[in-house]
Parts: structure tokens; C-alpha cells; sequence
């Protein structure tokens, strides 16, 4: 099959879709490979890392989706690149469509792309291989950052977020116990934080304390609890997410009133329109700005910042399905491939997921050997 590789024109976006070793594995095999010039640049990937494994390196997007079959990507298409994409073209990327302009989808749908999201490849365990190894590395990146934007100079409140010997540490609130909170949650009392833990689901609250120490305190989410919690929270990371669906809103504006000044509120469910009313996304070049006297960081794919580890933990987790499409095609491979099935949000013209056929009002039509999706 021919794979292509596109070098992603999003801001700050630093990630390729796989590291060359990756590629490799795909050229042993017979597959060809298409790399656009400076794909894995930012991401410490030359592109004779990628001629070295008998990768093609070409010099446009264009000629990349000409050549291709299957493209791997980083990020949602800019509205101008959906004008390359062919008719049965299978694209991976973090596609997000759930929130997407309408236009955009029903794009898709006329050109017969068959579109695969990152974020909702999920197998019967209810495993999520791709958005687990993301969130894995956003949960300790938002940390590091929160801990930074606690700090004066860069509009926090001048605390230091593990305190100091006579300095009780900085309070930080989770919502949201998943992979991403959880990894937050074991990063911040790595460095002595006072952490907090809210979810719905007492199963997932468990699962976190076996993962960041019983001496973390859960709570479950009700909204009498979150305003407990934002009453005291120096830091209130939202990490709230439902798979294919817009993250939904837990904290009004009018809740913010509760929060002591200047705090700091990282609503890490940007990606999916975000868990507070107040929430817009924002990027590096000005990553924060104040409502009512809060400080927001909504900064989406914040694993883009970590490029090379984060392409490395993203090939591992996509590598075995785009091996599987490369060897059977899309049909066989999705029919064999729940996980895949479960992924997929459009094929052959038709939109193939229940909850976005009902976001957009338009009919589900599953692939085969699946009951609809979620």
C-alpha cells in the first residue's frame, strides 16, 4: 500500500504522525512510503532518517495525498488541505469532528474520505491506546506547567506549588479521573502538591489512588462537590472526557466567583470544546488569559510541546493498526478490527458513528460486524 506522511502546518504543533523506525517497519514489509520534506523536523526526525528506512521524501502536502492511499497525520486538516483529500482515501489523525465546523464534515462525506480518530480508537475493554498514550504525557506536562503559571511572572499568584519547608504546598483539584488526571494527579504529589480528585465514577476514583497513593482525597462529582472544590483549589484542572463527544460543561461562569483570585483554571478538555463555560482555546504565542479575575490555560494537544516523545508513544499506539489497513485494506481490516470500527467516524461517503450521525442529523450507517458505535 502507499502511506503517506504530511508535515502539519497547525501552530505549534511540533509531531509526526511516525518516527522513521516506524516507517521502517511499513518498508519492510513492501509498503511505500511518502514523507513531505521536514515532516519530523520539529520533532528531532531529518529527512534522512526517513530515506535511510526507503521512505520517498516529497516536497508538498499535494503530491503526498496524490500518491497515497493511507495518510497518517497529526491534527484536524486546515479547511484549505480537504481539497487534496481522494475519493476512499483512508486518513488517521486526531480529527476531533465531534466539534468540527458542519461544513467540514459534510465535506467529507462528499469526497468518500474514510476518516479514523485518534481519540476514539477504543477496543471491547474499553481501552483507548492512542488518547491513553497522549494523556499520559499531557497529564505530566500540565503539571509542569501549571507549576510555572503559579509563579508571578507568569500571572500566577506567586505560590510555589510542592511549598517548602513552613510553606504548605499549593492545592490542585482534578476533575476528571481518567488516564490524564491520573498521571496529573501521581506527577503533583510527586512534588509534594496537596491534590484532590473528582469523577463520576467511583471505579475510576479508585483506580487513581491505586495510581497516585491513598493520600490523595476523591470526591465524587456532583456540582455541590466542584464548588467545594473550587472554593480552595489554587490550580482546577479539568481532564473531563467522553469519547467522540463534546467534553460537557461542569463549571458556569457564575461558578468562578468561588475561586480565590488569580487562580489558575487548565481546562485540558479543549480538545473537545472544553468542560467550563469560560473555556476558548488558546496557543503558546499567548497561552492565558483571565475571566473574572481567574487565570485560563486552554492550550489543546499539549503532548505537541514533548514532539519526540510524544511521537514515539504515538507510533507505538498507531503503528499496528495502520500496519493492519496496509496489509488487508480498510474493509477486511475494520471488520476484523473492532478497535478500528470503533474509530472510524466516516467511510465511503456515509457517516459510520451513532453520536456524531445525531450531532450532525444525518444517518448512521456502521460498518460491518459493528452494532453503531458510540
Amino acid at each position: 500500500m502507499d502511506i503517506g506522511l504530511v508535515r502539519d502546518k497547525r501552530p505549534f504543533e511540533h509531531r509526526v504522525g511516525l518516527t522513521p523506525g516506524g516507517v521502517k517497519a511499513l518498508t519492510a514489509s513492501g509498503h511505500r512510503v511518502y514523507v513531505e520534506s521536514g515532516a519530523g523536523m520539529d520533532a528531532g526526525f531529518s529527512d534522512a532518517a526517513y530515506e535511510a528506512v526507503n521512505a520517498t521524501i516529497v516536497f508538498s502536502e499535494e503530491e503526498v495525498c496524490l500518491r497515497s492511499e493511507l495518510i497518517v497525520r497529526i491534527s484536524p486538516p486546515r479547511a484549505s488541505e480537504y481539497a487534496y483529500f481522494q475519493p476512499g482515501q483512508v486518513v488517521l489523525s486526531s480529527w476531533h469532528l465531534a466539534v468540527a465546523p458542519r461544513d467540514r464534515f459534510e465535506s467529507l462525506l462528499e469526497r468518500k474520505v474514510t476518516t479514523v480518530g485518534f481519540e476514539i480508537i477504543e477496543d471491547d475493554t474499553g481501552h483507548a491506546p492512542v488518547l491513553q498514550a497522549m494523556s499520559e504525557i499531557a497529564g505530566r506536562i500540565a503539571v509542569i506547567m501549571g507549576s510555572g503559571l503559579l509563579l508571578n511572572e507568569f500571572g500566577g499568584k506567586g505560590l510555589l506549588i510542592g511549598g517548602a519547608p513552613g510553606i504548605p504546598p499549593a492545592s490542585m483539584v482534578i476533575l476528571g479521573a481518567g488516564t490524564l488526571g491520573c498521571c496529573a494527579a501521581k506527577a503533583a504529589r510527586g512534588l509534594g502538591t496537596h491534590v484532590v480528585a473528582l469523577d463520576r465514577n467511583v471505579q475510576a476514583l479508585r483506580t487513581l489512588q491505586r495510581n497516585a497513593g491513598t493520600d490523595v482525597p476523591t470526591m465524587v462529582a456532583t456540582r455541590t462537590n466542584i464548588e467545594k472544590a473550587l472554593q480552595f483549589a489554587d490550580i482546577f484542572l479539568c481532564s473531563v472526557a467522553v469519547h467522540g463527544e463534546r467534553a460537557p460543561i461542569l463549571v458556569t461562569r457564575d461558578m468562578l466567583a468561588l475561586m480565590k483570585p488569580r487562580s489558575l483554571l487548565m481546562d485540558l478538555s479543549i480538545d473537545q470544546g472544553g468542560c467550563c463555560e469560560t473555556s476558548r482555546p488558546t496557543d503558546f504565542s499567548n497561552p492565558t488569559y483571565e475571566v473574572d479575575g481567574i487565570v485560563h490555560f486552554c492550550v489543546p494537544n499539549l503532548p505537541s510541546q514533548a514532539s519526540r516523545a510524544s511521537t514515539r508513544a504515538l507510533t507505538a499506539a498507531i503503528l499496528p493498526f495502520v500496519e493492519e489497513i496496509a496489509v488487508k485494506g480498510f474493509d477486511r481490516a475494520a471488520a476484523d478490527n473492532s478497535a478500528l470500527r470503533r474509530g472510524t467516524y466516516t467511510h465511503d461517503g456515509r457517516c459510520v458513528r451513532e453520536s456524531l450521525a445525531e450531532a450532525f442529523g444525518v444517518p448512521n450507517r456502521p460498518l460491518d460486524g459493528d452494532g453503531g458505535g458510540a
